[in-house]
């Protein structure tokens, strides 16, 4: 049965969405068939990937009842990687639920059915904590919370915890962190290394040992609609998503996996 990880986190630019696509092409590349959703309305996964959704049924049709999930999967361009893309709809879509019967479990009724066709399941949910991000916590076994190492990093966290904990109460009693990842460390100034410290207290065991750095080519990939593994393999940032597709798998990925990579 594959395992469905939500990547949420209510604060923009954590780097929630770049972790999405870089952790799912990782484990592509393990040889673990993955599956991709873009819950954002903005498709910055989508998009990332290199994938046109133009003219393609998406994940707002899915849970609105008007495609098929199963020929709403897509396959990309990259090796055991799936998609089922987003686009601007899925903005009136949260509107939409509110008068749907079981509105917070949508997204969990529709992917229960092929949970078991992948190993994994990755959910780039939205920048809120409203209905669209409630459906991925419904969904999800556990969820990877990014929390950039700026002065700001824990603004807002406790809000996600107490959602997370209401989830737990209501919807998903099994629903787990996977991790806290640290995005954007910039080791030169003081301030990564007193957030990485608050955070580890904060959340202790739950913090993963891989922390993001900041870097260009990150930045960069998704304007060319490449994970950064195939982007630039050898950079700092790409090594840190490998790292941390391996602590998420508990298990190395050996080098010559990575020599499908192609460019």
């Amino acid at each position: 049965m594959g395992k469905i990880i939500g990547i949420c986190n209510q604060k923009g630019g954590t780097g929630k969405t770049t972790t999405a696509i870089n952790l799912s092409s990782f484990l592509g590349l393990a040889d673990k068939k993955t599956l991709l959703i873009d819950m954002d309305p903005q498709g910055n996964a989508t998009s990332g990937v290199g994938f046109d959704s133009q003219g393609k049924s998406s994940i707002y049709d899915v849970i609105m009842d008007k495609a098929n999930l199963s020929e709403s999967i897509y396959p990309t361009q990259w090796p055991n990687l799936h998609i089922i893309p987003s686009d601007i709809s899925l903005t009136g879509g949260e509107v939409e639920l509110v008068n749907v019967e079981s509105r917070e479990l949508q997204l969990r009724n529709k992917i229960e059915v092929i949970k078991d066709e992948f190993s994994y399941i990755i959910i780039d949910a939205p920048p809120s904590l409203g209905l669209l991000t409630v459906n991925v916590l419904a969904a999800a076994d556990s969820l990877i919370i990014p929390v950039q190492c700026e002065y700001y990093a824990l603004e807002g966290i406790s809000k996600l915890v107490n959602t997370i904990e209401l989830v737990r109460e209501r919807l998903n009693p099994s629903l787990d962190i996977e991790g806290v990842l640290l995005t954007m460390g910039d080791f030169r100034t003081r301030l990564t290394l007193q957030v990485i410290e608050e955070v580890r207290n904060f959340f202790q065991k739950k913090t993963f040992n891989i922390i993001v750095p900041r870097n260009i080519r990150l930045a960069e990939a998704p304007s060319f609609g490449k994970p950064i593994c195939f982007y630039d393999p050898a950079c700092v940032g790409s090594k840190a998503y490998l790292n941390l597709a391996q602590e998420v798998l508990k298990e190395k990925i050996e080098i010559n996996q990575l020599t499908k990579i192609r460019s």
